[in-house]
């Protein structure tokens, strides 16, 4: 599946977040001088995952945020259930509404 010239530029940049690590849509938007929402459309499509992990990435506010173009109050909720399970194996806690609980997880630390 072909990507675009901005998807190539996210995805290099959450390749750069290691394991146990999280960012937020607006840091990877401040990185790339973009907006959060185009980063979040970026993920959504994400034809690499999970070499390239979306999962890593969460709302500023430290919730879960969104997961393959759903948010976890969506009727399912399956997707941000998935998202959490990859996280808490790579050592990422969230408490039981979804917020994150160390914020010393946070990573900023992008080479553009």
């Amino acid at each position: 599946m072909p990507v675009t010239d901005y998807q190539e530029r996210v995805y290099t940049l959450l390749c750069q977040i290691p394991s146990g690590r999280i960012t937020s849509y607006k840091t990877l938007a401040s990185a790339l001088h973009s907006s959060p929402r185009a980063v979040g459309g970026a993920l959504r499509n994400n034809p690499f995952a999970p070499e390239v992990p979306c999962h890593r990435c969460i709302a500023a506010t430290g919730y879960i945020g969104g997961f393959q173009g759903d948010w976890q109050k969506a009727p399912s909720g399956q997707n941000c259930e998935k998202k959490l399970e990859q996280l808490k194996g790579e050592g990422v806690r969230f408490d039981g509404k979804g917020m994150l609980v160390d914020q010393e997880r946070w990573w900023s630390d992008f080479k553009v």
